[in-house]
Formats: C-alpha cells, structure tokens, sequence
C-alpha cells in the first residue's frame, strides 16, 4: 500500500475512532447559593473508576437507561484528552461492582447561562456537601459571563476531580478548605 494511501485508511476504515476522540477544555467552580437550582433540569449519575494511574484514569459511568466507558487524561491543566464509548448498561453495572467503595453518586443539573451550558454536580454519599460547576470551552481563554451563582475556581486544583474524590472524598477534606 503506498503510503500516501495509508491516512487515508486510517481515516475511513476506523471512523469511530475519531468521532470519540476529544479535547476537552474544562473550568470548574465551586456553586455559592441555591439560584442556579431556577428552571435547572437533572439527571443523576453513579460512576466509578476501573484504574487511576499517573496519566490518564478509566472510568464506568451510568446515567438512567445510559452507560460510558471514559479514558481521560490526568493533566492537571483546564485542557485535557477525553474519550467517550457508549456500553450496554447491564456491562456497565458489572464494570461499577468491580469499582469498590469509591463509587461517586451524584446528581447533575444542565443549566445554561449566556449561551453556555453549565453542568452542576451536587455529590452525595462520601462526597456529599460539595457542588461544583462546570463549564466546556472552545479555547482556554474563551471569554464567557460568569453567573452570579458561582463561587471560587478550581480548576488546577486535582482534589475535585471526580478521580481524587472517589480515592479520597469531601467529606475527609472539606475542613481544610
């Protein structure tokens, strides 16, 4: 096959590949109040991490009749590599067993404010108290309002990520905030 062909291979016989594959650019927030709760519609969550390592973790994720197997990057940056793959929920209940007691439970409120969606996570279980939002960029120095309802940011800080509060939760380091 001469190699001027071999892209294009890639391309067109593993296009699922590329529709999965995404940079993710995330800024997160601590949520002051309950104002944001106005009009907000949820869906809760239960998801669980099959390995945390150095550079990336792998986690389960069910959401109603849904289910997702996720590989992210550990960087510690508001950019990150994320892939996303649908998976029957009955496996996805099988993967979540295999998770332990880490297991987060959590519900999520998509609200949206200027033309941005913000997803807003209240935890429960170990993790309950903490609410944070969440908000997907397009650059990292994407300009966007910030609603009233938002408190301090946290993006570079690694204790709220859905990986280090499954391994260690809120409520064994919320006094220390």
């Amino acid at each position: 096959m001469p190699a001027s062909t071999h892209r294009d291979w890639n391309c067109t016989a593993i296009p699922w590949l590329y529709l999965h594959m995404a940079i993710e650019i995330e800024r997160k927030f601590l949520v002051s109040g309950d104002s944001w709760r106005s009009g907000a519609v949820s869906t809760d969550y239960q998801q669980g991490y099959l390995a945390v390592v150095p550079h990336c973790s792998v986690r389960v994720r069910v959401a109603d009749d849904q289910a997702w197997l996720t590989i992210k990057s550990s960087d510690s940056g508001l950019t990150r590599q994320e892939y996303e793959y649908p998976v029957p929920r009955d496996d996805a209940e099988s993967l979540l067993a295999l998770c332990g007691p880490g297991v987060i439970s959590k519900t999520r409120y998509l609200q949206t404010c200027a033309g941005h969606r913000w997803e807003i996570d209240e935890f429960h279980g170990e993790n309950a108290g903490l609410v944070v939002a969440e908000i997907e960029l397009t650059d990292e120095n994407e300009i966007f309002e910030k609603p009233d309802w938002l408190g301090k940011e946290v993006s570079g800080d690694v204790r709220y990520y859905n990986a280090a509060l499954s391994a260690r939760p809120y409520r064994l380091w919320k006094d220390d905030t």
